[in-house]
């Protein structure tokens, strides 16, 4: 029996760190999609506060369908991201209830033998077995054996003892942790429904957005085009004064330290430094505004009114508060301040041989050839009296080939 016991604490072990890994994995997993989850429930309480702020003023119907279908989206990936939460809940309460069902039965058979075990010993010190047991040893060294058996016997009493303890103690963590479990669920399914009801009615709205729009498709087709016309005259105009940066670069840093890269700059050695220190922090970048959320992403795409239709978008489209500041998202030099005939101010940094765009400002607080810092304040946002949206464009690019800009700022 005592043999026996040294391997089954062995098993006993490595079963309990089987377990701690799968319950560590587990409720790692649970912070990052509590995390993340976290991070949309503050997206949606943005939307619902610019959309609160902006209510009053008489919106376009495409710019109401793609908020709506921006917010659809957030809610959409709510739902899923509470749903894998709640799956995750349920394989842990499931594991919980099992560990609990084990826990119970380990115990009921420790007791019992504990039971017998000091019903055992009551017994012998009434008869004084121990002292006949140790008296009739044949010799010395059997009798030595034998009062050790005794003592091994007293310790595993005592150990016997101990484990129902440390074992009852876990079964009472484990039901705790399964109570707390089963409320955070309930929680989650709580919320679920709310945000499912708040998802249902958005995409009612937008039924009805769709069905307006729809009886005026030739309309609006036509705003769609003019307005991807004035976004590429736009970007025409921000590609040649990037050529001409490019140009005067290398007209003027033609010395023996400077380094031409593939983007065509031609870089001085701190250029260099800046370039590279801009690129070390990709994906760590500041946003361009303190407050907002993005109703346009990266890269060409279909219209969310018309599918026929495509938007190419060089950066993404935030929008914002009214009077929000725009933020210099790193180190640099202001490239140039654009200001172009019905068209709102454009600010270019420049990072080496990378450019920040910052478009749709309304005030300009730099100009061209100042240096900046991170977050330091160089314009705000231009806000539109007709409908009341605040929206900053913003694009980051190499040279005069432009980059995703989520790829770069920190959670965009």
């Amino acid at each position: 029996m005592l043999q026996y016991n040294q391997p089954l604490k062995k098993i006993v072990l490595l079963s309990f760190l089987l377990c701690s890994v799968f319950v560590f994995s587990q409720s790692e997993k649970q912070k990052e999609l509590e995390d993340r989850r976290q991070e949309l429930r503050l997206e949606i309480q943005r939307i619902n506060r610019l959309q609160s702020e902006n209510k009053s003023k008489e919106k376009s119907q495409l710019n109401l369908i793609q908020s709506s279908k921006h917010k659809i989206n957030v809610l959409d990936k709510f739902i899923k991201l509470t749903n894998q939460q709640a799956n995750l809940l349920s394989r842990d309460i499931n594991y919980n209830q099992r560990k609990i069902s084990d826990l119970r039965d380990e115990l009921k058979v420790l007791k019992a033998d504990y039971a017998a075990m000091m019903v055992k010993s009551y017994k012998s010190k009434n008869q004084q077995s121990r002292i006949m047991f140790l008296l009739s040893a044949e010799n010395f060294k059997q009798a030595y054996k034998r009062l050790q058996y005794m003592k091994q016997y007293t310790e595993h009493q005592k150990e016997q003892g101990e484990t129902i303890k440390l074992k009852t103690a876990d079964l009472q963590a484990t039901n705790l942790e399964l109570l707390k479990q089963q409320e955070a669920k309930k929680q989650l399914i709580v919320e679920n429904r709310e945000v499912q009801k708040t998802l249902e009615g958005e995409r009612k709205q937008q039924e009805e957005l769709m069905k307006a729009i729809k009886k005026n498709s030739s309309m609006y087709a036509a705003q769609i085009k003019q307005k991807q016309q004035e976004a590429d005259r736009i970007d025409a105009e921000i590609d040649r004064i990037i050529k001409e940066a490019i140009a005067k670069s290398n007209k003027k840093n033609t010395g023996a330290t400077a380094t031409k890269s593939s983007s065509g700059f031609s870089l001085t050695p701190e250029e260099k430094v800046l370039a590279a220190n801009f690129v070390a922090n990709k994906g760590k970048l500041p946003w361009p505004v303190e407050k907002g959320y993005v109703t346009l992403g990266y890269g060409t795409q279909p219209h969310p009114i018309d599918n026929s239709l495509t938007i190419k978008s060089n950066g993404v489209r935030i929008a914002t508060e009214k009077g929000a500041k725009v933020l210099a998202v790193f180190n640099g030099e202001v490239s140039a301040v654009l200001r172009m005939k019905n068209v709102n101010p454009i600010v270019m940094v420049r990072h080496g041989d990378y450019l920040t765009v910052y478009k749709n400002l309304s005030e300009v607080y730099v100009k061209e050839g100042d240096k900046v810092t991170t977050k330091q304040v160089i314009g705000e946002v231009f806000t539109n009296a007709s409908n009341g949206e605040t929206i900053l464009s913003f694009s980051i690019s190499k040279g005069t080939v432009t980059e995703n800009p989520a790829s770069w700022v920190f959670k965009m």
